[in-house]
């Protein structure tokens, strides 16, 4: 294995920062200038009072807009009106730049921050994604000989319930799990086999988006594109809505089950499951073939479980007041706002126009760009093939 390989296949953990959109962005300050007014002096020929020299007399003020400055809102996020909330759940996305601080490694602050993501990605480039040292290929191998004998649908279908299981029932353990080893090392224990499975099934599913029946070919319409283009840009800021404390995520702060009562729940109250099922469809206008449509059939059918899953979850966490909100909130998107249980404040923008939101709008758009990458990176691995074992083996043969 060459050091171009080697570097090929370090690059392609970039989409994993990208997928599950780790990492922060650093406002440096807002700038705003005032020039003062000014009398004027001198002797006024005019009987006209907007020249006249008298200091009590100044031109009137411009008026004031009742829509602040997007980028004031995005540096510090400001509360919209609430009189009409239960004020039971959290305001979701509230970001204040002014609050962050780098800090000292093993402090809540950025640096410990980027000292855990670097430290887990890292731990998922060396014990899973490079053949030699790690154990993806030998996963995927696995299931496309063992289990699939060669069938890509099979590997796909193997993925979408091996990963569900993992992923939704490692989240169901999470009460158990915290009090043996606490929250956050239960996230660790969370999110690497998390982050190992959707990295392989990402990967086979971009090597093998154009296998089995082509039902239709559609991507090369303009308009279709378009639209597709807009639909899976739109579901990022679906899906992602519990990214809006990336330090929760990296367990640098006590992970939490939250209750939100703002933002994007008051459209959906399963924001991912809506976001997921118009990424899926918009991927599969572009590619029509039956191995797409069973891989974007396993994802929605996954998070479509995760609505009841993730209630219950709820529910069993905040009680009361979630069965409240959720009598105010709707899975389906503008079911609750159209049958009048629940109201839109008028400057709901304000709930939108914030730091988190502009973070995964950035994201989802330089995952756009780096397509290329991924399918070269994807493509890479598939040709690579199976390199047998990992750097664990010494340890297992000792045991053995």
């Amino acid at each position: 294995m060459t050091m171009a390989v080697m570097q090929q296949y370090f690059g392609s953990i970039i989409y994993l920062v990208l997928l599950f959109a780790i990492t922060s962005s650093a406002l440096t300050g807002v700038s705003s200038f005032h020039v003062p007014s000014s009398a004027v002096t001198g002797i006024s020929t005019s009987k006209s009072k907007l020249f006249s020299s008298n200091p009590e007399i100044s031109p009137p003020p411009p008026p004031k807009s009742d829509v602040p400055n997007p980028i004031s809102l995005i540096v510090k996020s400001e509360q919209s009106d609430r009189r009409n909330d239960l004020m039971l759940g959290e305001d979701a996305g509230m970001y204040n730049f002014a609050n962050e601080k780098w800090g000292a490694l093993g402090e809540a602050g950025w640096v410990t921050f980027f000292a855990a993501v670097a430290t887990i990605l890292a731990a998922v480039a060396v014990l899973w994604i490079y053949p030699p040292t790690g154990y993806g290929d030998d996963f995927v191998a696995f299931l496309e000989n063992d289990i699939a004998h060669g069938n890509p649908h099979l590997v796909t279908l193997a993925f979408g319930i091996i990963f569900p299981i993992v992923h939704s029932g490692l989240a169901s353990l999470r009460p158990l799990g915290e009090k043996i080893v606490g929250a956050r090392f239960w996230r660790v224990i969370f999110a690497f086999p998390s982050l190992c499975l959707a990295y392989s099934w990402i990967v086979y599913f971009i090597a093998h988006a154009h296998d089995g029946i082509q039902f239709y070919d559609i991507s090369q319409i303009g308009w279709v594109h378009g639209l597709a283009w807009i639909t899976n840009f739109a579901s990022f800021l679906f899906l992602y809505p519990s990214v809006y404390n990336l330090k929760e995520v990296a367990a640098v702060e006590k992970p939490k089950i939250h209750l939100w009562e703002t933002g994007i729940i008051r459209i959906t109250r399963h924001p991912q499951y809506v976001g997921q099922t118009m990424w899926s469809a918009a991927h599969l206008a572009m590619v029509g073939t039956s191995f797409t449509a069973l891989t974007m059939a396993l994802l929605v059918g996954h998070h479509a479980f995760a609505c009841w899953n993730g209630d219950r979850r709820l529910e069993a966490e905040h009680g009361e007041n979630f069965l409240k909100i959720k009598d105010r909130t709707s899975i389906v998107p503008f079911q609750a706002i159209l049958d009048g249980r629940q109201k839109l404040p008028k400057d709901y923008y304000k709930e939108l126009i914030r730091a988190p939101f502009v973070l995964i709008a950035v994201g989802s758009i330089g995952a756009y760009f780096v397509h290329p990458y991924m399918q070269a990176g994807a493509a890479l691995a598939k040709n690579t093939g199976l390199v047998s074992g990992g750097i664990l083996d010494p340890f297992f043969l000792e045991l053995n």
